[in-house]
């Protein structure tokens, strides 16, 4: 693999500008597949006004980091570019970009949805949510469990 970038930010990230920086002076590149989430204005029935990432610096880079290995273990891929923002958020602010660069769309594909699962119940954050009711932490889901189990892993947080 060719390049690959983890940063872990509190500004908004700009897609065009982070695929176009992925591509940059690889000719190999046939394919990039962008996976953008999002905070939404609610979750369990609840309505959601904001939301809170923690998550342990440097620890948080070096997992994410790790987590890119295996996808260039498991994938023919060129580059991966992961974004993933911390602090206090808004519903339709960005929370996280996977980025995945590869000669061959079906690579790309299926190496960004390996990270976004694999992120999505692996990585050291925590999510607070700030509703009507009072503020919660965001429990993982068994829905994200077993999402990263069809790629043969299981969750620690099992």
């Amino acid at each position: 693999m060719q390049r690959c970038g983890v940063t872990i930010q509190y500004q908004d990230f700009d897609l065009g500008q982070e695929v176009g920086a992925l591509r940059a002076a690889d000719p190999q590149i046939g394919a990039v597949c962008a996976f953008v989430g999002t905070v939404r204005d609610h979750n369990e029935g609840s309505a959601v006004a904001a939301m809170e990432l923690e998550h342990y610096p440097g620890m948080t880079e070096r997992a994410i980091e790790a987590m890119i290995e295996e996808a260039a273990r498991r994938f023919d891929i060129r580059g991966v570019r992961v974004i993933h923002r911390v602090g206090p958020l808004q519903p339709q602010d960005q929370i996280v970009l996977v980025a995945v660069a590869s000669a061959h769309r079906g690579e790309a594909f299926q190496a960004c949805e390996f990270l976004m699962d694999y992120l999505k119940t692996q990585a050291p954050f925590w999510k607070k949510e700030h509703t009507a009711a009072g503020a919660r932490w965001v429990d993982a889901r068994a829905s994200d469990d077993a999402a990263l189990a069809r790629w043969g892993i299981t969750a620690r947080n099992a």
